[in-house]
This record gives structure tokens, C-alpha cells and sequence, in this order.
């Protein structure tokens, strides 16, 4: 009867799991998603034509494989997108023409295209905009002030000279790379209301994991450097991922990769069940033996029997599974982790009170720094996608809001939380709501596996959950690693490659993105 996979979650991992069994090996996968949609949180919303992209997914990875199996589900552009189109501007036209793809799809034509986008991210502070990552300009030493600029860098060299000998708190990561009053004045508070705990409580393997090598000399050193010579290729290698320039994006948003390759696994061999919560994990000696989900539709039991298994399920929910063939230590370790909740709320609008040179401004996202308000992000998805816009006269923007389950960010009612987001806006002169046109509100619980908790304590769990020789945990919540879903995606591509070569250990699954440079996260 052949060999099966068992896969919990719909998402990057565990849909490229699914889709490399498919394409190199004899194991049919069955997918296994607790919600009714595809995509986990790198899904598209649709809210009446205009589409969201939850938390914003920038389709760039110093992975060459990543990058090519992008490209073989979605090509790059052969020519303009619809807001690249009647440009005068020479060299911008120029610049545009550079880019697209010879022979590949026109996004005017076609929906099965990958976009090539620029990439600009700003800091809202002080009611004022600066680069992201700092830049070191005029415009930036002018609106800090001379004696401000004076103290980081003065703080910058005293680390640089004296540096902290024992790093284990995110708090002193930063210090450590930009200086202590950089860190105060771009990191603390904002980082802090992302995690809603203070960066001394938060371990420094967060800042290893996801800014890497950047530092106030690695972006001054990019700043000579891209003087002298550009590097306009869709790899850019040898740059930071926080300072890339350019990256892929699905024509219809992050969910159209992801709903492609669905389709490619069910006309393949694999199958999708939605309405799937998975409840219990079945062993016997050293593998997992079946597992037991819930059919959200008949509210039954249904029993799948595997060969290998992939969990992209939060490991707090995976632990709870094995029921008692979980040690308490193990258990008492998963019960102790820690998630942030994540509330996006999308504007539909006339127009944005800020502006660059009389046009929407240009940026991705931005970053409001400002300890005043809630809102932590506030995407323009226009300058995702055009076409993520139904009426291109709008402007489609998510305000983004880092929050807990039970906290009161999270049980405001949804038209009271709208309210409220459209009013902190206006604070910021951002926008007039008299020029809010609709609007609509998304929840998305576990967003972000946090490193503070009993997180510390997770080399418990991994011992327990790696002794199993058929159970492979990839994905971000499965792994509670905070991935982007490049590095999802390459923990599934390694997961199968271990089965392919008879390889045993997981070490080389779990030391994914540990090493490598890689990764923007503010």
C-alpha cells in the first residue's frame, strides 16, 4: 500500500514537506489543518476585493534553493506591473526595465507571477521619519539633534571598548551591537512593545537568531560601499538581509504561493484535510504509531496510521498530545512557553496625510516608534502590490498590534478595537478619518513563539520530542523558533532529506538558521 506521511499545519513547513515527498520520493503526504484556510500566518486575507498580508512577507532568502523553489512556482516578471507602467522618469524607467525577467509573464496579463519590489521601511518617530536601518545622513543627525548623536556615539565606542563579556539578555545583545543610548533611543521601547516584556527579560538568542550581523559598523560599511558599486541582483549576496533593496512578491500576496502549491499536492498524490485538529499522538517504542484528530464538520474521532510524521503545530499543543506518555518534566516545560498574539486592523481610505514629494509615500511598512500609541507596524499594502488594491484611487493599509489572548487589546470588541486604531492614527496625523472609506479587523492567536517563558528550559522538550525516529518538528511554532518561512521552509526541505539519506539525527534540522547570515527584524 506504499508509505505515508502525516503532516500537522497548512503552512510554509509544512506544505513544502508535502511537496517535496510528492516530488522526490514514494511517500504520499495527507496534510492535516486545524483552520479552513491555507497558508498559516503567511496566508492573503480578502476582505471585499482588497486583499491583506498578515505581518508582511518579503520573498527574499540567502538560500539559492529557497530562491529557485519560489521561482518555479511563481516566475519573476517579464514585464511592468500596473503602477510601473507610464513611469517618465528615466532612470527610474531604467531601473524598472533592469529588473524584469526576459520571457517571463506579464502581471497585467497573468495572476501566476512573482513581482520584484523595492524595499523601503521607515521608523515613525518623534513625528518624524527615519531610514530603517539607521542611516548615518544629515537628515538623521539634524532631527536627533547634535547632543543626542554626541551620546551614541560615545556609548557606541565605550562598548566597542569595553564590551560586555557575558551576553544573555536580548537587552544586552543590543547594547552590545549599537551602544546604549541606540539601543534606547530605535530598540527598547518598540521591541518592548512587540514582546509586552522589557528586553532584559528576553534572551539574547532572539537578536543572534534574527538581526545577525547588523551593527552600527555593518551599516556604515554598506553605506560606502553601495557609493561605489549597486548590486541590483535578486540574490544580492554578501548583504545584509536588513539592508536588501529589492525583493520577490506574490502578484495576489503571500497566500497565492501557498494556495499554488496546495493545488499542486492535491493534483499530485497528497491530500489536505482542513477542519483537522489533531488531539492525540499514538507510540509505540521509539515512533509514532497514528494520530487522532477532530473532524471540525462531524465532530468525530479519525484515526491516521503513518510511516513519518511532521508537526508545524505550536509545541506547547504537541506536547499535550502525547497525553501521558509525556513526562510531567517535559510537560511542565511546554506549559511554561510563552507566544505573542498578533491583531491587524485594514484601513480602506482615501488618502494618507503623509506624503513623498506629493505622492503615497513609498514605504512597506513603517515602524511607529512611538511610545504614545498601541500600533507597533502600520503596513501600505499598495506598495506590496498594486494589485492587492481593488480600486487603485484607494489606499489599503494594516495597522499592526503585538497583544495576548486575554489582555485588553484582545477582548476590545472588533468595532470598538477599529475605533480605537483609526483615533491612534490620527494622533499620529497620519490620516483624517473622515477619509477612512472601510475597514475590517483580523485575529491571529500564537503569531510569535517568544523567548522568555520557559524557554531557557526547551533543550527538555527537544531531547524528549528528537528520541522519536519518525516525528520531525520544522516550521516556526513547531520548532518555537521565531523563522521567517524561508527557514520554515528549509527545515521541511531538510526533514526530507534526512528520510531520503537514512540520516537520524535532527541536528542539522534544528541548527537551521542559527549560523547563517540572514534575516530583518526590528
Amino acid at each position: 500500500m506504499g508509505k505515508y506521511a502525516i503532516i500537522i499545519g497548512a503552512g510554509p513547513a509544512g506544505l513544502t514537506a508535502a511537496y517535496e515527498l510528492l516530488k522526490r520520493t514514494n511517500i504520499k503526504p495527507i496534510v492535516l489543518e486545524m483552520s479552513d484556510k491555507i497558508g498559516g500566518i503567511s496566508r492573503t486575507e480578502v476582505y471585499k476585493g482588497n486583499r491583506i498580508d498578515i505581518g508582511g512577507h518579503r520573498f527574499f532568502s540567502k538560500s539559492d534553493v529557497v530562491m529557485k523553489w519560489w521561482q518555479n512556482i511563481l516566475p519573476i516578471q517579464g514585464s511592468p506591473a500596473s503602477d510601473e507602467l507610464n513611469i517618465k522618469d528615466g532612470i527610474l524607467k531604467m531601473s524598472i526595465t533592469k529588473k524584469l525577467s526576459f520571457g517571463g509573464p506579464n502581471p497585467e496579463i497573468t495572476d501566476e507571477v512573482m513581482l520584484i519590489r523595492n524595499r523601503v521601511s521607515r521608523i515613525f518617530f518623534l513625528r518624524k521619519f527615519f531610514n530603517y536601518p539607521i542611516s548615518i545622513n544629515w537628515e538623521t543627525l539634524s532631527s536627533l539633534g547634535f547632543f543626542k548623536v554626541l551620546r551614541i556615539g560615545f556609548t557606541y565606542l565605550q562598548i566597542r571598548l569595553f564590551p560586555i563579556k557575558k551576553i544573555t539578555t536580548l537587552e544586552q545583545f543590543f547594547i552590545s551591537r549599537f551602544g546604549k543610548e541606540l539601543y534606547e533611543t530605535f530598540f527598547k521601547d518598540y521591541t518592548e512593545k512587540v514582546w509586552g516584556v522589557p528586553c532584559s527579560k528576553i534572551d539574547a538568542s532572539w537578536g543572534a537568531q534574527r538581526i545577525k550581523k547588523l551593527s552600527i559598523s555593518s551599516t556604515i560599511h554598506h553605506v560606502l560601499k553601495s557609493i561605489f558599486y549597486k548590486n541590483k541582483s535578486i540574490e544580492q549576496k554578501n548583504i545584509e538581509t536588513s539592508l536588501i533593496e529589492q525583493f520577490m512578491y506574490p502578484k495576489l500576496g503571500p497566500g497565492q504561493m501557498w494556495e499554488t502549491v496546495a493545488r499542486i499536492i492535491e493534483d499530485g498524490d497528497g491530500k489536505i484535510i482542513l477542519n483537522a485538529e489533531v488531539i492525540n499522538l499514538n507510540i509505540k517504542d521509539n515512533n509514532i504509531t497514528d494520530v487522532v484528530y477532530i473532524d471540525g464538520l462531524t465532530k468525530s474521532n479519525i484515526i491516521l496510521k503513518a510511516d513519518y510524521f511532521f508537526s508545524t503545530m505550536p509545541v506547547k499543543h504537541l506536547i499535550r498530545s502525547f497525553g501521558n506518555n509525556a513526562p510531567v518534566s517535559v510537560k511542565n516545560v511546554s506549559e511554561g512557553l510563552k507566544y505573542r498574539d498578533f491583531i491587524t486592523v485594514g484601513l480602506l481610505l482615501n488618502k494618507l496625510l503623509i506624503k513623498d514629494n506629493n505622492k503615497i509615500v513609498s514605504d512597506n511598512w513603517i515602524y511607529i516608534q512611538e511610545n504614545d500609541v498601541k500600533i507597533g507596524r502600520m503596513q501600505i499594502f499598495n506598495n506590496w502590490s498594486p494589485y492587492l488594491v481593488l480600486d487603485k484611487n484607494n489606499v489599503w493599509i494594516g495597522l499592526e498590534y503585538f497583544c495576548n489572548v486575554d489582555d485588553e487589546l484582545w477582548i476590545k470588541k472588533d468595532n470598538e478595537f477599529i475605533d480605537f486604531a483609526i483615533d491612534e492614527l490620527e494622533s499620529l496625523n497620519i490620516i483624517d478619518k473622515a477619509d477612512v472609506i472601510d475597514s475590517t479587523i483580523i485575529k491571529v492567536p500564537k503569531a510569535y513563539p517568544a523567548y522568555f517563558g520557559t524557554y531557557s528550559q526547551f533543550e527538555t522538550i527537544r531531547k524528549f520530542t528528537d528520541k522519536f525516529q519518525n516525528l520531525f518538528l520544522i516550521g516556526r511554532n513547531g520548532m518555537h523558533k521565531y523563522n521567517n518561512q524561508d527557514h520554515s521552509m528549509l527545515t521541511a526541505i531538510t526533514a526530507v532529506d534526512n528520510i531520503i539519506n537514512g540520516v537520524k539525527t535532527k541536528e542539522n534540522i534544528w541548527g537551521i538558521n542559527i549560523e547563517e547570515s540572514y534575516h530583518e527584524k526590528k
